[in-house]
């Protein structure tokens, strides 16, 4: 399958082209200098490096994104020798569409998926932090006396669980509590609603969730019109099933971070006990529930736009 890229639009998008009869490799390039921003199409005895600039894309000796060629599609696979520069290749990817953007209410909506223990949570804030760090050196309009405000925010979705009344009110509430995290124990609509506000109004409040009491804060995040980036991120984010499909739809750009589920429940594990369970415990929570639910999500990969090779944040 041979790949082509349309510069219409500033992210750059790549497009299946016409069948060719030359298969697309996988060439790992050693990076001599860091550019954060990189995709890469090998071919047998060639190789074409792509990196994107404010002005367009020039060939670089250094690799960051890659392109993996299947039969019927593509997808983007970022990974960094270290942690900064994955963040510094995500960040990247997000500031061109946003500084160029003509739309002062545009946002950037990105779904972050993965399973627990992949880092969720950590990567979303990261990026956004440098985000709205590195902004002002994109708004040049801004008076240089004055601290511009966030571009970027994120939205949890575990602000759209259930609360533990309504798994109380269940069939089965022993199951539906021994389940929580399963993706009927949250409440989708809640959330497709809540992101349509968003994109119809240009900003919206949306629940945080309280972990210590174990149900979610309502209004507690307020998306306002100046943000331009808005990363939800959350398990169930690329699912087909019932409404998770239509949420999906209304991604810009659908992020997943690739991580062995075995490497993730041992995070997972770490984190029940430091939440005080007795060991036994949290191994029976996750063998009953948590790797249930890895297991459902990790199917869901095959949706994302993006593929982040996890690494220890």
């Amino acid at each position: 399958m041979e790949a082509t890229l349309s510069s219409a639009t500033a992210r750059g998008c790549w497009n299946q082209a016409r069948p060719s009869a030359e298969p697309l490799l996988l060439r790992r390039v050693e990076a001599g200098d860091r550019n954060p921003c990189l995709l890469s199409i090998a071919r047998p005895n060639k190789f074409v490096q792509l990196s994107l600039t404010r002005t367009g894309y020039r060939s670089t000796n250094n690799l960051l994104f890659k392109v993996l060629s299947a039969e019927k599609e593509q997808v983007h696979v970022v990974e960094g020798r270290s942690v900064d520069e994955l963040y510094d290749a995500l960040v990247s990817r997000l500031l061109p569409p946003v500084s160029v953007s003509s739309s002062p209410n545009h946002k950037l909506l990105v779904g972050l998926a993965g399973p627990p223990g992949a880092g969720k949570s950590t990567l979303a804030h990261e990026v956004a932090k440098r985000i709205n760090k590195l902004w002002p050196e994109k708004a040049s309009s801004f008076d240089s006396q004055i601290q511009p405000p966030d571009v970027a925010v994120v939205v949890p979705m575990d602000g759209f669980h259930l609360y533990r009344s309504e798994l109380d009110a269940m069939e089965d509430p022993e199951e539906a509590h021994a389940r929580r995290g399963a993706p009927w124990t949250f409440n989708p609509l809640r959330l497709l609603t809540c992101l349509k506000n968003l994109r119809i109004n240009g900003s919206v409040y949306a629940p945080s969730f309280d972990h210590g009491v174990g149900d979610p804060v309502e209004d507690d995040i307020f998306v306002n019109l100046q943000h331009k980036v808005v990363i939800v991120e959350g398990n169930y984010l690329l699912l087909e099933d019932g409404g998770w499909k239509e949420i999906s739809s209304l991604f810009d750009e659908k992020w997943f971070i690739d991580i062995d589920i075995d490497k993730a429940m041992q995070r997972v594990l770490k984190r029940h006990i430091s939440t005080g369970k007795p060991p036994d415990i949290a191994k029976q929570r996750i063998e009953n529930n948590d790797r249930l639910n890895a297991e459902l999500i990790i199917k869901s990969k095959k949706n994302a736009d993006i593929l982040i090779k996890s690494v220890d944040f």
